[in-house]
């Protein structure tokens, strides 16, 4: 303890030096830090994971891209992710596909020389069944850079 003696309040006035008990606090955290450390247990058995011991199904692609291709008919081929689909079959297809997906979307993709008007409507045969429906187009300059 220390004592001050005057001073502009008039009197001897005690303070506590609290020096010395921060120093053994300080101690005491350090020794307390390495007897924590030293009695630590080596942690939890932990079991190496193992290689699956059967075929794995690959997971479905997401990404859908419907191809118009021309051809030498009145319509365009149709593919789907290079999988050839009819036109006539082209909505029970994309219903089969969408039906179980929460997210919805689609790539279209077309010849330059075939006209917009069958790529929109494959767009609106999309939008049939799928009003929420999101549709991406695709150019084919990005293949001719290869």
């Amino acid at each position: 303890m220390a004592m001050n003696l005057g001073g502009a309040q008039g009197g001897p006035v005690s303070e506590i030096n609290i020096t010395p008990m921060i120093d053994i606090m300080l101690v005491l955290i350090i020794v307390f830090m390495i007897i924590h450390s030293a009695a630590q247990s080596a942690g939890e058995e932990a079991l190496v994971p193992q290689p699956p011991t059967h075929e794995a199904v690959p997971p479905p692609t997401r990404t859908i891209v419907v191809e118009l291709v021309k051809s030498d008919g009145e319509h365009a081929n149709l593919t789907i992710n290079q999988e050839p689909v009819t036109w006539e079959t082209l909505r029970e297809r994309l219903v089969a596909i969408y039906k179980t997906r929460a997210e919805r979307v689609m790539f279209v993709k077309a010849d330059e020389e075939l006209p917009f008007d069958y790529v929109a409507q494959v767009i609106d045969i999309a939008h049939m069944d799928f009003a929420d429906m999101k549709v991406g187009l695709l150019t084919a300059a990005v293949e001719h850079r290869r």
